[in-house]
C-alpha cells in the first residue's frame, strides 16, 4: 500500500487537509461514527466560519483607513471604500493583519481563523474547481456508442483512439479516466458526437 498525496490529487483544491472536517463530519455523523456532541461542535464552528466570511464582504473600510495600511505592506493605495474581503484576497494580507482595520471583530479560534482566509482567499480557484467537478459528473451519463471507430475520429491522438479501442468505455466519463486520454482528446470525441 502506498499513501495518496492530496497533491496527486486531480481535485486537489477541495480534496486538502484542512478542510477534511467540512467534508466528512456530516457523513460521519449520518453513519454513526460521530457522537451528536462532536457534530454540534462542529455545526457551530462551520457557522462561525460562514458568519465571519459574510461579514468581511460586508464590512467596507474607507480609502482614508486602508491607504496608509496597504502602504505599509507596499501595496497601491486605493481611491475607493474596500471590504475586508476584497483586502484579504490580496496576497500580502493576511486574516491577523486585519486585526489593524478591524478591531472589533469576534474571537475566532485557530482552525476557525484559517478556515475564513482559506475561503476567501481561495474562493475563486475553488468554485472554478467546483465547476470542473460538476461538468466531469455530467460526463458520466453521456453514453458512447457501442460502435464507435475511434480511429476515424479526427484529431483524435492515435495513442488515445488506440486506448479507447481496446477498452471500449461505456461513458464519456470512463473514457476520461482511461490513463493515455487526454482533456483534449475527450474534447474532440464529444465534438465528434456532437454532444454539447
Amino acid at each position: 500500500p502506498y499513501r495518496m498525496m492530496t497533491s496527486r490529487s486531480e481535485y486537489r483544491l477541495l480534496l486538502r487537509q484542512d478542510n477534511a472536517d467540512m467534508r466528512l463530519t456530516t457523513k460521519g455523523h449520518a453513519i454513526g461514527l460521530i457522537s451528536d456532541e462532536k457534530y454540534d461542535a462542529f455545526l457551530k464552528k462551520k457557522e462561525r466560519i460562514e458568519n465571519e466570511v459574510e461579514r468581511l464582504e460586508q464590512t467596507y473600510v474607507s480609502p482614508l483607513k486602508a491607504t496608509p495600511f496597504l502602504e505599509n505592506l507596499g501595496e497601491p493605495p486605493i481611491s475607493r471604500g474596500i471590504s475586508l474581503g476584497e483586502l484579504l484576497r490580496r496576497p500580502s494580507v493576511n486574516y491577523e493583519l486585519l486585526l489593524a482595520l478591524d478591531p472589533d471583530r469576534p474571537q475566532l479560534t485557530r482552525a476557525e481563523k484559517n478556515g475564513v482566509e482559506v475561503t476567501v482567499k481561495y474562493e475563486g480557484y475553488i468554485k472554478r474547481q467546483v465547476a470542473q467537478v460538476n461538468r466531469h459528473a455530467s460526463l458520466e451519463g453521456k453514453v458512447l456508442p457501442a460502435d464507435i471507430d475511434y480511429k476515424s475520429v479526427k484529431g483524435l491522438r492515435i495513442e488515445a483512439a488506440q486506448k479507447l479501442d481496446a477498452i471500449r468505455p461505456m461513458t464519456v466519463g470512463q473514457a476520461s479516466r482511461i490513463s493515455g486520454v487526454s482533456p483534449a482528446d475527450i474534447s474532440v470525441l464529444l465534438i465528434y458526437l456532437g454532444i454539447r
